[in-house]
C-alpha cells in the first residue's frame, strides 16, 4: 500500500504543478512573450490566459506602464572645448512587447548608450552659452533621435529631460563674478537714473519757481509804477487845481534840496539854474524882516518889522 500511496501523491503533485503552467494570469498593464520549444509562440495579455504545460513556457514578463529611468551624469565637451555634465532622465513605455523582447537584448542599455552618444552630439555643436539657455531645444532634439532610433524595438519615448547641467567649477566661479558684476552695474544704473530724475525735477522745480518769481515781481513793478503814476497824476491835478503862486513853488523846491543831496555816494551833485529864479522869488516874498524884541513871554514868534537899508560894500580895488 505505501508504494501505491507514494505514487498517488506523485501524480497529485504533478497535476498541481501541470495545472498551474497550465493557467498563467497576467496583470493588468503587462505582457508575457511565449515560446513552444524555444521559439517564440504569442503574446499573453492581460488576464488569465491558457498555455500547454511542459511544452509552453514564459520567456518574458514585461511592464507596458510608462517608465521613468535616471541616467547618470556623462560628460560633454561642448563647442568651445568646456567639459559639462549633464543628467538626463527618459520616459519611455513599451508599445510592442515581441519587439522589445527579440530587436534588442536589453533595452535600458540600448537607450542609455543613445542617449549619450546623440547628447554629445548636439552639446559638441553649442557653445556653453547656449547650452544652458537651450534645454527646451536639446531634450526636443534628443527625443527626435531616440523616438526615431527606438522605434523598431517597441518602444516609444515620451519625453526626454535634462536634470542639471554643471559645468566646471572654475566656470562656475566665472559665472558667478559675472552675474555679480552684472548686478552691481544694472544697480548703479538704477541709482544714476534716479539721480537723473531728481536732479531734473528739482531743475524744473527752481524753474516753475523762478518764472512764477519773476512774474509776481513784474506785477507788483507795474503794479508800484501805477501807483505812482496815479499818485503823480493826483498831485498835478491838485496842483492845478490850487492854482500854486511862484512863492509857493519855490518854498517846495527849496524843501527837496536836501533830498537831493542825500546819500553817503553823493560826492558831487549839480545845482540847476533854476534854483536862481526860486531864490529871487522866495527873496521877494519875504524880504528883510527883524524880529520883535519885546513884547512879553506869551507866544512871541518872529514878525516882520521894517525894511533895513541894504548896506553898500565899498569896491574892492
Amino acid at each position: 500500500m505505501e508504494p501505491i500511496i507514494i505514487v498517488l501523491i506523485i501524480l497529485v503533485v504533478l497535476v498541481f504543478i501541470a495545472l498551474m503552467k497550465t493557467v498563467q494570469v497576467i496583470p493588468q498593464a503587462s505582457a508575457a512573450i511565449v515560446e513552444r520549444f524555444g521559439r517564440y509562440t504569442r503574446t499573453l495579455n492581460a488576464g488569465l490566459n491558457i498555455v500547454v504545460p511542459f511544452i509552453d513556457s514564459i520567456r518574458n514578463r514585461i511592464d507596458l506602464r510608462e517608465q521613468v529611468v535616471p541616467f547618470p551624469p556623462q560628460p560633454v565637451i561642448t563647442q568651445d572645448n568646456l567639459v559639462v555634465n549633464i543628467d538626463t532622465v527618459i520616459y519611455y513605455q513599451v508599445t510592442d512587447a515581441r519587439a522589445a523582447t527579440y530587436e534588442v537584448s536589453s533595452f535600458i542599455q540600448a537607450i542609455e548608450q543613445l542617449t549619450v552618444t546623440t547628447l554629445r552630439n548636439i552639446i559638441g555643436g553649442m557653445d556653453l552659452e547656449r547650452t544652458l539657455t537651450s534645454r527646451e531645444e536639446i531634450n526636443a532634439a534628443l527625443r527626435g533621435v531616440l523616438d526615431e532610433a527606438t522605434g523598431k524595438w517597441g518602444i516609444r519615448v515620451n519625453r526626454v529631460e535634462l536634470k542639471a547641467i554643471e559645468p566646471p567649477t572654475s566656470i562656475q566661479d566665472s559665472m558667478e563674478k559675472q552675474m555679480r558684476a552684472d548686478r552691481d552695474k544694472r544697480a548703479a544704473i538704477l541709482t544714476a537714473e534716479g539721480i537723473r530724475q531728481s536732479q531734473i525735477l528739482t531743475a524744473e522745480g527752481e524753474k516753475q519757481s523762478a518764472i512764477l518769481r519773476a512774474e509776481g515781481e513784474a506785477r507788483a513793478a507795474a503794479l508800484r509804477a501805477e501807483g505812482e503814476a496815479q499818485a503823480i497824476r493826483t498831485v498835478f491835478e491838485s496842483i492845478h487845481a490850487g492854482d500854486p503862486d511862484e512863492k509857493l513853488l519855490s518854498y517846495q523846491y527849496l524843501q527837496m534840496l536836501p533830498k537831493i543831496a542825500e546819500g553817503d555816494a553823493n560826492k558831487l551833485w549839480i545845482v540847476p539854474s533854476e534854483i536862481g529864479d526860486a531864490l529871487k522869488g522866495l527873496s521877494g516874498a519875504v524880504g528883510n524882516f527883524t524880529p520883535r524884541s519885546g513884547g512879553g513871554t506869551g507866544g512871541g514868534g518872529a514878525k516882520f518889522g521894517k525894511e533895513t537899508p541894504r548896506r553898500e560894500q565899498p569896491p574892492i580895488d
